[in-house]
């Protein structure tokens, strides 16, 4: 049984678990000196297997914990398909990006990086979507802006949406495809080389700041609705975080009893959603909200798309080419590929932040390699299926393996079974499909301010004494701010004489994190400074590859099923970028069960009975 333990300031645990704790990795400088002894204990690694139910418990709460992000995508992509007004199909995209979420999920974790995270849809291929679909001709007709002047189940309509649709596939399948050879080739390695600080805080910052007009167009709907979404999401994630609320579990030890859990802390966005949809619809039941189209604050009311969740199946099975055979073209490949490499790059980060809090020693080269090329194929798989975007690793996830301490792979295989089962049930879809505009812009005020602020964050390692920095840095984020509002407004000013290569410098330079990331790229590699001023040093020491190959490595990282095993017969696969180096093979077989392996010892073992 473990013991009550101190954990930043809280009572207990997120979860009171019942388990064996892990010891997480002493990595020196690594770790901030200040966080207590006893928070480096984990109830399960990544290797141990909870009880189901606890699994199943905690599975879910993983996928609730993406719930907003997974939502908020297929929602902004409406407008740009000229969805606004079609509930019904935007509960489709919504059940088709879970169900393919969950497919790439349970793909990850058993063939890829094989660590407990979990996959969903990118913001970074958002960006790059919405500047192809506000090309002109993309441009939605003016009858489907007016929920009047539309009829949802006309061939008209469907193909104005679909053939949006099928470009944005075409796209994102052409995209993945780069994605998988730099991954399974090991060429993400040299990618990383060049790429800092400098590069990835500027990428990061403006996927957020280019949203805000999407922000500002759902929340202005109702100011009021949507400032008490906000209010009620900060308040639940930084005022109430440390709250814990009594709730009903049960172990064979204690039977049934009570169990504080951080409720606040763990689920504050679909908490504050919830409360804000209600709201809106005791609001709407008595007639508070304007009944008239045309009046301000009518499209708070619930009832918009009352007929959505009667209309949508019990049952839906989402399948490849569902909208249609996809269509390709240069300007949006081009648009993607940026987004596939700042989600490559974030992943990476990724891959090392799951690693430390799921008690797991670094990932070697082969299974970084194969979580990369394994994105690539669920971002492959997400434009046959047509979710209108690619899938790549979730970091709210990892952050929440901190807060619960359960770093067990099985947990993440249970909420990827939870999410297939999601896209499946499509009454769920639609359900979430008929959220208010104004509860979904509430939402938006605060995530994409955090998404900003995680790409600042990576400031961290640079030196922002330097005058160098701060210029590459300040110019890099202005630029991404001017040039691709200023082709908007001036559409016509690209006029080489070539339609495709006009195509695609008008996806480009109206996608602002590739305006911005270009920049920053270019001058930090070109600009004279040293790799500690650059940040490259501290960079590479966050991220870098531990090359000891104990068992413990072995155990998290080697393929499922006996396959490391098989392949490590075959002596040439040692030179395959993404094969295990068959590391079962090299260790004594006559050594005692429990006997410390001369690897482990050097490189320190990461899991440890108490």
């Amino acid at each position: 049984m473990t013991s009550e333990k101190e954990s930043n300031g809280l009572n207990n645990y997120a979860f009171a678990l019942e388990g064996r704790f892990c010891d997480l990795p002493e990595r020196g400088e690594d770790l901030d000196s200040s966080i207590d002894e006893d928070t480096n204990k984990l109830a399960y690694c990544v290797t141990d297997v909870p009880p189901w139910y606890l699994s199943i418990l905690l599975g879910t709460q993983h996928c609730l914990t993406a719930f907003g992000g997974i939502i908020a995508i297929p929602l902004i992509l409406s407008q740009g398909l000229c969805l606004q007004h079609d509930g019904l199909t935007q509960s489709y995209l919504i059940s088709t990006i879970f169900f393919v979420s969950g497919l790439c999920t349970l793909l990850q974790v058993t063939f890829g990086i094989r660590l407990p995270i979990l996959q969903g849809g990118t913001f970074t291929l958002l960006a790059p979507s919405m500047a192809m679909l506000s090309m002109p001709e993309f441009t939605c007709p003016a009858w489907t802006q007016n929920a009047s002047s539309v009829n949802t189940s006309s061939t008209e309509f469907i193909e104005v949406w679909q053939s949006r649709m099928r470009a944005l596939q075409g796209s994102i399948i052409v995209g993945s495809l780069f994605q998988v050879f730099v991954g399974f080739s090991g060429l993400i390695g040299l990618f990383m080389r060049f790429i800092g600080p400098l590069t990835i805080a500027p990428t990061i910052a403006l996927i957020g700041l280019s949203l805000f007009d999407s922000a500002g167009s759902s929340a202005g709907n109702h100011w009021g609705i949507s400032s008490m979404t906000t209010a009620l999401i900060i308040l639940f994630s930084q005022y109430l975080r440390h709250i814990a609320m009594p709730f009903p579990t049960y172990s064979k030890d204690k039977k049934l009893h009570t169990s504080r859990v951080y409720i606040f802390q763990i689920l504050p966005v679909l908490l504050g959603i919830t409360v804000s949809w209600l709201i809106c619809y005791i609001l709407t039941a008595y007639n508070v909200l304007p009944a008239e189209p045309g009046q301000y604050g009518y499209l708070a009311r619930t009832d918009l798309k009352g007929e959505v969740i009667s209309q949508a199946p019990w049952f839906t099975f989402p399948y490849p080419g569902q909208w249609g055979k996809p269509t390709v073209s240069l300007a949006g490949v081009v648009g993607i590929l940026a987004g596939v490499i700042s989600s490559m790059i974030e992943s990476v980060g990724d891959y090392h932040a799951c690693a430390r809090l799921s008690g797991a020693p670094p990932p070697p080269r082969h299974a970084i390699n194969r979580g990369i090329g394994i994105e690539g194929i669920g971002c492959l798989l997400a434009g046959a299926w047509g979710t209108g975007n690619g899938t790549t690793s979730y970091s709210e996830n990892v952050g929440a393996l901190g807060i619960t301490k359960v770093g067990s792979r099985v947990v993440i295989v249970a909420s990827g079974l939870f999410m297939v089962a999601m896209g499946i049930l499509g009454k769920m879809g639609a359900v979430f499909a008929t959220i208010p505009s104004p509860v979904i812009g509430g939402m938006f005020m605060v995530m994409f301010g955090v998404i900003c602020a995680a790409g600042v964050s990576n400031l961290q390692y640079a030196d922002m004494n330097s005058s160098r920095n701060i210029f590459i840095f300040g110019f890099s984020m202005f630029s991404g701010l001017v040039i691709p509002n200023w082709i908007l407004k001036n559409p016509k000013a690209i006029a080489t004489g070539v339609v495709e290569f006009d195509q695609m410098l008008q996806v480009l330079l109206t996608t602002s994190m590739f305006v911005g990331g270009f920049f920053g790229f270019v001058l930090d590699n070109t600009v004279p400074g040293s790799k500690q001023e650059r940040g490259i040093l501290a960079w590479n020491k966050a991220h870098e590859d531990d090359s000891c190959e104990t068992l413990e490595t072995g155990q998290v990282y080697n393929l499922p099923f006996g396959l490391s095993s098989y392949l490590s017969s075959f002596s040439w696969l040692r030179y395959v970028p993404f094969c295990p180096p068959g590391l079962s093979s090299s260790l004594d077989p006559k050594q005692p069960l429990g006997t410390p392996d001369p690897d482990e010892i050097k490189c320190g073992r990461i899991c440890k009975n108490v």
